[in-house]
This record gives structure tokens, C-alpha cells and sequence, in this order.
């Protein structure tokens, strides 16, 4: 990766209090956003991550993935498909595939879904997320994309604090780890 853009994702970050009720710190990302020179390279650099893949869509999960997806999108030469949480009726439109998440960091359990219309047999989809810390979003995007008959090539995220095992099984690669970012 970029010597340049890990220092400026690195300085640019930063934990949160989000309050009293709150029981953990909440990661702020608002910084790289905000930086024209980090958002113009993040999504080379996630891109950059799967260089032999040849995506013909990016699928990234609201709300975040809906900036950072078409930015990988562009940067690969691929389109874009955005995911969904289930709730509300904007979101039951079309052919959705739908698949539940495993427990995620909080132990909810989410329905997260694709347009099917939009997704073909033959597909090579790249998944892309801000942060995966227990990857049940990319868990239940990999069988949603699947489902429809798609075939995953990759996951990238500018940040993965997940198990080993779990970023091995989900083949994903990161540009940041935890131990890279301030305490």
C-alpha cells in the first residue's frame, strides 16, 4: 500500500466516547471522508488489494459501502451493487436476495441483502466494507451474492480487526489492522 495514504488513514483516525450509556469507544473515520487525498486513493488502494481479480461488480453494505463501494467500483473497472439492511419499505423493491447474518459484534443478528435483478450468473463480485471486526455483514453478503449464482473473487476493507480465521475463510484483505491504529 501507499506509504503516504497508511500515514494519513493512521493520523486521521480516531476512538470516540460516545457517551454514558455507552459500554466501548466507537471508531471515528469521519477524517478520511473529509481528506480529498484519502478519499481519492482509498479506492485504488482496496482495488489494489485483488490486482489479478477482474470484479465485474463491487457490493458494499449501506451505509457506509454506498461512498466507499463505487469508489473501489471505479477504480476496478467494475460496477456497483449496493446491499441493504433489511427494514423499511425502499428496501423490499425488486428481487432481493436476502441472507441473516451470524451474531455480529453486538450479538444481533441483521438481514442483509442484494438486488437480485441486478446480480448474473457469472458475476465476479468483490465485497468491500469500512470495517469488518466479526465479519458477519461479509459472512451473509458471500451467501446472498452466491445465492445468485455470482461468484465472490474477494473481500477488502480499509480496516479488519477480525480473527485470522474468520479474514482466511472470507478471503479478505485489509489496507489497517487494530495494532496499526492509535490506542
Amino acid at each position: 500500500m501507499d506509504v503516504v495514504l497508511h500515514r494519513r488513514l493512521v493520523e486521521l483516525f480516531r476512538w470516540v466516547d460516545p457517551g454514558p450509556d455507552s459500554s466501548h469507544l466507537v471508531s471515528d473515520i469521519s477524517a478520511w471522508w473529509r481528506d480529498p487525498e484519502v478519499l481519492a486513493a482509498v479506492g485504488p488502494a482496496l482495488a489494489g488489494l485483488f490486482p489479478d481479480a477482474r470484479p465485474t461488480v463491487v457490493v458494499a453494505p449501506e451505509v457506509t459501502g454506498l461512498l466507499l463501494g463505487p469508489l473501489v467500483a471505479v477504480a476496478a473497472g467494475a460496477g456497483f451493487l449496493p446491499a441493504y439492511k433489511d427494514g423499511g419499505d425502499r428496501r423490499r423493491v425488486g428481487a432481493m436476495r436476502w441472507a441473516e447474518t451470524p451474531p455480529d459484534y453486538r450479538g444481533r443478528r441483521l438481514r442483509i441483502g442484494v438486488d437480485g435483478r441486478r446480480l448474473s450468473h457469472g458475476d465476479r463480485v468483490l465485497l468491500i466494507d469500512d470495517w469488518v471486526d466479526s465479519g458477519a455483514q461479509l459472512d451473509a453478503l458471500h451467501r446472498a451474492v452466491q445465492a445468485g449464482g455470482a461468484e465472490v473473487v474477494g473481500a477488502a476493507a480499509l480496516v479488519a480487526t477480525c480473527p485470522p480465521a474468520v479474514a482466511a475463510r472470507l478471503r479478505l484483505r485489509s489496507l489497517l489492522t487494530a495494532d496499526l491504529l492509535p490506542g
